[in-house]
């Protein structure tokens, strides 16, 4: 039996998933799973695939020892379990089973960033600790996922040829193409050992967001425009062939055009209407707090799911309403219009908080990122990918140094002309009282970005009267503090 160059310890459905895309590629890869019962589902699966000629072989073994002794040297260890805990306790267990210095440890779940971070300092010197934060979900993990690398430079090197041949690959447009087929690889190295989730942690709430407002989308056609499931599937699958193109937009076509079947319903009205939630959209909301990055977007994503779940609470506060809201709309079309634009530019104001977000922490960090990569390896395999990717990678490609992509001419001119309709729809439905906060959030994060004046200056004069805490002048140097003491102030002028 030939040595295999990487191993899975986790055959679940994205270890099980990966190993496959790696024999696919011709690639040898033992896998072990403490579940006997994932061991025997992965061994049966592999049997096909290791009789093709031209692929690799997928060996399952039944202990850790038995997976390094597969593995040709350094070894590569690539991990597909839970984040958290799980993860330190099975490095521990593979330095017991005689893990060597030169060995490679692969993270590729949704792990906390810092947590990355953490462990590159506990096993250094134990072993070669490396990240990849993939994004594709199951059918990502088969076919070619988005794959955000990063840790141990040095084993970048023997990785690479690996994650290259599995990742999902764009053509020169832009464009995903088949598993097999020639293109550009949406795998790349990112940098020091948080990197790779940091960036995957951002992905996720910028999923969060662009899922919600989709979501808004669909209940304001709904529940103000009277629209079916159905129809509503068909104007979806109708803008996903613009500049709305993308997987969430194309995916939420199909499912609202899909029928129950059981009832014969429309499949999504039978779904209870309670999100759920695995944390990384509320670990991205966080960062932007402790941060100081404004990203009202992702973080109205995170709070619809939290009030998603208070149904009961809802279902007695909806029989109480004393007023509700009833508008009846002559011209369709023309709603239709405003919500298209209003989606769009809602969309590109989400990416630009995500984009703001990575760039302020990059800065804190110390970390050299390439944005325009980034938006690359998005553009396919990874739940994200949109048309846009592609007008944002040129964009940070022309501009690497632009504060916000809002303000990149292409994006700023198609915001100004499209910002009346995504005005319109906030207000219709507000006056349909129909929920669209992620929408709201994001117009409201478009006019700030573009107020030369907030009124940030009257909340800080209150936090000099009521805390001491200082204020800066219009007509002195911003960095010069100053402190009135209210105390000594003449009485308040009186309005006649």
């Amino acid at each position: 039996m030939m040595p295999s160059q990487i191993s899975l310890v986790g055959l679940g459905v994205m270890g099980k998933s990966l190993a496959f895309n790696l024999v696919d590629h011709g690639f040898n890869v033992a896998g072990f799973d403490i579940d006997p019962h994932h061991r025997q589902a992965a061994h049966e699966a592999a049997l096909p695939l290791n009789m093709a000629s031209g692929k690799g072989q997928l060996t399952v073994v039944d202990s850790l020892s038995q997976l390094l002794a597969c593995l040709q040297t350094p070894r590569v260890i690539a991990l597909s379990v839970p984040a958290g805990e799980v993860i330190d306790t099975v490095i521990r267990e593979l330095l017991a089973a005689g893990l060597a210095p030169d060995d490679i440890v692969i993270d590729t779940g949704n792990s906390l960033w810092t947590d990355s971070e953490r462990r590159a300092r506990d096993y250094q010197g134990q072993l070669r600790f490396f990240n990849t934060a993939i994004s594709g979900g199951e059918v990502g993990a088969r076919t070619g996922p988005s794959l955000m690398a990063s840790g141990d430079a040095s084993a970048w090197a023997q990785v690479k040829p690996m994650w290259l041949a599995i990742a999902a690959k764009v053509d020169h447009a832009g464009q995903p193409v088949g598993q097999f087929e020639q293109g550009e690889p949406c795998a790349a190295y990112l940098g020091g050992a948080g990197v790779g989730h940091y960036v995957k942690m951002v992905h996720n709430g910028i999923e969060y967001a662009d899922m919600q407002l989709i979501a808004e989308a669909y209940h304001f056609m709904s529940q103000a425009l009277g629209l079916s499931a159905v129809e509503i599937g068909h104007c979806f699958a109708r803008w996903n062939q613009g500049p709305l193109n993308s997987y969430l937009m194309a995916i939420s076509a199909e499912i609202l055009q899909t029928p129950d079947p059981i009832t014969g319903k429309p499949f999504v009205e039978v779904v209870l209407d309670k999100a759920g939630q695995k944390g990384t959209g509320m670990w991205t909301a966080v960062n932007a707090l402790q941060t100081g990055v404004a990203a009202p977007t992702i973080a109205q994503a995170v709070f619809a799911r939290a009030q998603s779940g208070l149904k009961a609470v809802r279902v007695a506060a909806a029989k109480t309403r004393t007023n509700p809201a009833s508008v009846a709309y002559d011209d369709i079309d023309t709603q239709l219009e405003n919500l298209h634009d209003a989606l769009y530019c809602a969309k590109l104001s989400v990416y630009a908080q995500g984009f703001d977000l990575i760039n302020t922490t990059a800065q804190q960090q110390g970390w050299t990122l390439d944005f325009a990569q980034i938006a690359k390896i998005w553009r396919a395999g990874c739940i994200i990918r949109a048309q846009c990717l592609s007008e944002i990678a040129s964009a940070y490609q022309q501009t690497p140094d632009v504060a916000n992509l809002l303000l990149v001419a292409p994006f700023a001119e198609a915001v100004n002309r499209q910002a009346p309709g995504w005005r319109a729809t906030v207000a219709s439905a507000a006056q349909a009282a129909v929920p669209i906060p992620a929408m709201t959030a994001s117009l409201s994060y478009f006019d700030a970005l573009y107020s030369e004046v907030l009124p940030a200056n009257l909340l800080q004069a209150q936090r000099d009267y009521f805390g001491a805490h200082g204020y800066a002048r219009v007509d002195d140097d911003e960095s010069r503090q100053y402190h009135l003491t209210w105390s000594e102030q003449p009485k308040r002028q009186q309005i006649r």
